[in-house]
């Protein structure tokens, strides 16, 4: 909802996400993040004069593949283009992307609104481009030191189309966009280390008019919390603005995370600013339909589709079959779990409660969790049969975390195995009713209380490791027994 009932925003984004290649998109430098600043640079991605760029095929098969996920018509050819314009962390003195061309266009995704009901946002285009370099203005207390190992290194801009309403919306679009990258594989969607970043445009107008109003751009915004936050400030600037009779001026701006304010940049660019032209250096992109299928081949189950599939095929509630599927480890962990039991709601309860635990607390992805699928599905096991009490499964998981033993075998070392057989429990029953006759005749007499006494009392002969269900049970058939010898007597 918009901030203000006579007012609604109007929102797109420009998400830009760093590709998983090995190498950058048009040399062969490295891509991987956190090197010594300017070591993973060549002639090429510095721009010096004379060199040739080389297309990246990988870079243009992820891209594809986003184009697919996201229902884009194709292009069959596509050319690259300069976008020119000078920064210090762009040696060249252009970027090398795509313009009139993009790679994919015309596409969409479905976000989930808060209210359950679901909203269609368009796809404009998502196109290929290099990315920049990197400023750094808080290693030097007089300089802006510039690393350069970004320069070059494959991206996909995803532009929206301007379909959002709210900046509950755009970061529900965000996190949509982001769980796609990392089920494609394609990214690895980590905000904070600038490998998916966000632009937003964002505009007001008064509620029922159909004329767009001026808008403005929230640049390179690496947080969910950032993007809702920086979006409902802006919103409500305009506001304030239109309402007291003034103009929005259209430009860019930058959301200061520390005074929780937007602050202009630069006055906002047009296309021409930036003498766009195709890049004379690259030959065109041809993407024919047996490339296109030996992509499509590669997708993996979106989703939303595994989701349906969850639901249908374990019989999992939604809220579960959400949880384990918003991320593709996630949901290969659930799966590899279940190929070694059918208790499936029992698995999916163990992953939504303690192994998202521990990862949360841990700081950890699913794919370095130290307890194997199988292991996970041998303790589910234990319980299934009846020789696990609840807390001692609990602390067996514990002490797996650390042991890479099985679990049966730590339960019989830790000496927490319960005893379920009849044979073993009854002397026990019997031995704690004889010791007691005087409650036994207090709860014969109607005080059923003393049953947990009873029972705590077998539990406590047995060190804790008589089944506490079947214990109950024989405690009340012995009761039961007591009850009809004492009625014969009388």
């Amino acid at each position: 909802m918009s901030l203000h009932p006579d007012y609604e925003a109007v929102i797109g984004l420009e998400v830009h996400a760093q590709l998983l290649t090995e190498s950058k998109v048009f040399c062969s430098c490295s891509t991987a993040f956190g090197e010594a600043p300017n070591t993973n640079v060549c002639p090429i991605c510095l721009g010096h004069p004379g060199v040739l760029p080389v297309l990246n095929e990988k870079a243009v098969e992820f891209a594809l593949r986003m184009g697919l996920a996201t229902h884009c018509r194709i292009a069959s050819r596509s050319w690259f283009a300069r976008k020119n314009y000078f920064y210090p962390d762009l040696p060249k003195g252009y970027q090398i992307s795509q313009y009139e061309t993009p790679l994919c266009s015309e596409g969409w995704v479905e976000i989930e609104l808060e209210d359950g009901t679901r909203k269609r946002i368009g796809i404009v285009r998502i196109h290929l481009e290099e990315d920049a370099g990197k400023s750094l203005h808080d290693q030097d207390p007089y300089h802006t030191l510039v690393d350069l190992n970004r320069c070059g290194v494959p991206l996909i801009e995803i532009v929206s189309a301007p379909d959002l309403r709210s900046p509950q919306e755009a970061v529900a679009y965000l996190m949509k966009i982001r769980q796609l990258v990392r089920y494609l594989g394609i990214c690895d969607g980590n905000m904070e280390e600038g490998s998916l970043r966000c632009d937003a445009n964002v505009s007001v107008r008064r509620r029922g008019e159909e004329r767009l109003g001026t808008k403005t751009e929230i640049k390179n915004m690496n947080s969910f919390r950032f993007v809702e936050r920086a979006l409902a400030y802006e919103i409500e600037r305009q506001i304030r603005l239109l309402e007291a009779g003034l103009p929005v001026v259209q430009q860019t701006l930058l959301w200061d995370a520390f005074r929780m304010e937007t602050r202009p940049m630069r006055t906002k660019e047009q296309a021409h600013d930036y003498r766009y032209f195709p890049e004379p250096d690259l030959v065109p992109i041809r993407v024919t339909e047996d490339v296109l299928e030996a992509v499509r081949r590669t997708l993996p189950e979106m989703p939303e589709q595994r989701r349906e599939r969850f639901m249908a095929q374990y019989g999992l509630p939604e809220y579960d079959a959400r949880i384990l599927t918003e991320t593709r480890e996630l949901a290969d962990y659930y799966e590899a779990t279940v190929a070694h039991t059918k208790n499936y709601k029992a698995a999916s309860n163990w992953i939504m409660t303690q192994v998202l635990r521990v990862l949360n607390e841990r700081s950890m992805p699913i794919t370095a969790f130290p307890i194997e699928p199988e292991r996970l599905a041998g303790l589910i096991a234990l319980r299934d049969r009846d020789v696990l009490s609840s807390s001692a499964a609990q602390r067996i998981f514990e002490v797996m975390l650390e042991d890479r033993r099985d679990p049966e075998t730590l339960a019989r070392e830790l000496n927490l195995l319960q005893v379920s057989d009849d044979a073993a429990i009854e002397p026990l029953v019997e031995a704690v009713l004889d010791e007691h006759p005087a409650e036994v005749q207090a709860y014969l007499r109607g005080k059923t209380g003393l049953l947990g006494f009873f029972i705590g009392q077998v539990m406590r002969a047995s060190q804790g490791k008589a089944n506490p269900q079947r214990t109950r049970e024989l405690v009340l058939r012995k009761l039961q027994a007591r009850a009809e010898i004492d009625g014969s007597a009388a």
